[in-house]
């Protein structure tokens, strides 16, 4: 049985050419060997698997190489290029700083450089990992670096360039490695896949590409695992169950359950996923890289930024042409203000299904206005309904102020006083009210109520006498005016929930509303208490908005907040020995007792 090579080791690239996804920086080593500018030392920094020891492996190479090609790259034919590709060779040393951190290691590493290569022009030290060298041992290594040997070159390979030392990487020449795009690993992979005989999806190497994060290793490294569970058939839906990823036909599904307004449905698909061990902001992430990735192919222009078969975007795009660019977007913004609240939250489960109910209500309020909110709606529902009574279709009268003359005290002016409550409820809402308006003549004589209110006199008809409403205003008036009632329990909750729906940089604003609680004093009118002037102005400022945002939670109901300073009782602090026992003794009685017991007295 041959020896089995992963395929990170198997395909590592051995050419500037074969490196994937760094072209920019191969091409500048490149330029340095051809016009022979080499620097001492190098640095290579970047994420994990992109490619920093290999680029340091080929370039030592290739300087060593006694007859590289016209376009800068190793023969593999030569002496130095054989006995490195066989791993004998004595001009090239590779070196782990995690293992060799000590002072010690770095003194013999300095008298070892002052040796001339025997095959070569050069002496190549690559140093992996170079963060984890000591303090002591980066010192000892400074003069070496700053004034190496003219046959001596240092490249330094590390993940965390910040634990370096400054004056170690103003020595070095520094090259930052990018993490390797999503489409060059895809396209790698189908290579591989092609020379190994294994009969891969686009969308399983695209799951595998997604999964690696832009690191190459990590990638070859599920190929293999891939390719051993398939037995060489890699396919989408055995990858996404072996690596445990959430598919895209639930965030479809989720998609037309919240266009259809399907509540339940969205709540037993959250309890579905859960089911199978992901947690909910797994699920959220996901549900906003589909939103995403719909707006995204909702237009031609920002299609290519999707990252996905033909196939799969034609479908992203069907389904985008039935969202408004105006729901996905509050869609990301609840997506995206979930999964930030989602580590400080107590009940996580709850949080997800209150974003998904949100989600549902985004697609059913969504107009282009952007004015109406969602709480209005059932109230102006209401009396729309109420309006639809039949009529006399006689003219109504005209209505004219008289602000000179008093008219008579109208008999039923108790019945129309209720209707002040009406500009609570229609305020801001001029499109609203004027729809509502025309519905019907009761609205109307409740709003010719409102307009005589307003001046010093009473609203009269032309003849003098006063307007008295119809019966079926009475009924409406009757049914603005009543007034609902809440709990101290329900206020405490929507309080919490408006705080944990504050975005991050309003984290100083939640902290305080997280640890100060209301008190429900009066019917609707609840009292917070602070303890310094700053956060009562901080909560003074934002009154309107909490207001707002908690009427979301507990309906359509006129709060009133009052803010209070609690008074801090500071004590004076006393000097006299004697008057201090008498404070004690105070506060505890048997100091007393403790002192004759024990014959003792008070020093003054």
């Amino acid at each position: 049985m041959e020896n089995y090579i992963v395929s990170a080791r198997k395909y590592r690239p051995d050419t500037f050419e074969s490196v994937v996804s760094q072209k920019s920086l191969t091409t500048t080593l490149k330029n340095a060997i051809q016009t022979g500018k080499l620097a001492h030392a190098y640095l290579f920094c970047g994420p994990r698997g992109v490619g920093k020891t290999t680029c340091a492996r080929i370039f030592a190479k290739t300087i060593n190489c006694l007859a590289p090609t016209a376009n800068g790259e190793p023969c593999n034919e030569c002496e130095s290029c054989r006995s490195f590709n066989e791993q004998r060779s004595y001009s090239i040393y590779e070196l782990d700083a995690a293992s060799n951190n000590s002072v010690e290691g770095i003194r013999a590493l300095n008298e070892q450089v002052r040796i001339p290569p025997q095959v070569g022009k050069y002496k190549v030290y690559i140093i992996d990992e170079v963060h984890m060298l000591s303090t002591n041992a980066f010192n000892a290594f400074l003069k070496t670096l700053e004034e190496p040997p003219a046959h001596a070159i240092f490249i330094l390979a590390t993940t965390e360039k910040h634990k370096i030392l400054p004056t170690i990487l103003s020595r070095c020449q520094i090259y930052d490695f990018s993490r390797i795009d999503g489409a060059d690993i895809i396209s790698h992979l189908q290579s591989i896949a092609t020379k190994e005989n294994i009969n891969a999806e686009y969308e399983a190497l695209r799951i595998i590409a997604q999964k690696s994060d832009g690191c190459m290793r990590d990638a070859l490294s599920l190929f293999d695992q891939m390719a051993s569970f398939t037995q060489g058939d890699l396919t989408y839906n055995k990858v996404i169950n072996s690596l445990n990823v959430l598919d895209y036909e639930y965030y479809f599904r989720l998609t037309e359950f919240i266009l259809e307004k399907k509540i339940p449905q969205c709540l037993l698909l959250l309890n579905e996923v859960l089911s199978k061990g992901f947690e909910g902001n797994i699920f959220i992430e996901g549900a906003a890289a589909h939103f995403r990735d719909l707006l995204v192919n909702s237009d031609e222009a920002t299609a290519t930024l999707f990252e996905g078969s033909d196939e799969l975007r034609d479908r992203y795009t069907g389904q985008a042409k039935r969202c408004k660019p105006q729901m996905l977007f509050k869609a990301i913004k609840l997506c995206n203000n979930c999964c930030m609240n989602y580590r400080a939250s107590r009940n996580k489960r709850l949080l997800v299904e209150l974003t998904l109910i949100e989600l549902v209500q985004c697609a059913e309020g969504d107009d282009d206005s952007g004015q109406c909110p969602k709480t209005l709606k059932p109230i102006f529902k209401n009396l729309q309904q109420s309006e639809q009574v039949p009529v006399q279709n006689t003219p109504a009268p005209r209505v004219a102020t008289t602000a000179q003359q008093p008219a008579p005290q109208p008999q039923v002016a108790p019945k129309a006083e209720p209707a002040r409550t009406a500009p609570n409820v229609m305020q801001g809402r001029p499109s609203e009210l004027q729809t509502t308006r025309r519905a019907g003549t009761s609205l109307g004589g409740m709003f010719r109520g409102l307009r005589g209110n307003t001046n010093s006199g009473t609203a009269t008809t032309e003849t003098g006498t006063p307007a008295t409403p119809p019966a079926t205003e009475n009924k409406v008036t009757e049914r603005v005016e009543t007034k609902k009632t809440i709990t101290n329990e329900v206020l405490c909750q929507a309080w919490t929930s408006f705080a944990l729906q504050l975005p991050e940089n309003e984290r100083a604003l939640a902290d305080r509303m997280k640890i100060i609680l209301p008190v429900l004093e009066a019917e609707n009118s609840f009292v917070i208490s602070v303890d310094n002037r700053m956060a009562a102005d901080l909560f003074e400022r934002e009154k309107p908005r909490i207001l707002i945002g908690m009427r979301k939670d507990i309906g359509d109901i006129d709060l009133k907040m009052e803010v209070k300073v609690n008074e801090v009782v500071v004590e004076r602090h006393v000097s006299d020995k004697g008057k201090q026992y008498e404070i004690l003794k105070e506060k505890n009685p048997l100091i007393e007792k403790l002192r004759m017991g024990l014959n003792l007295e008070i020093s003054r």
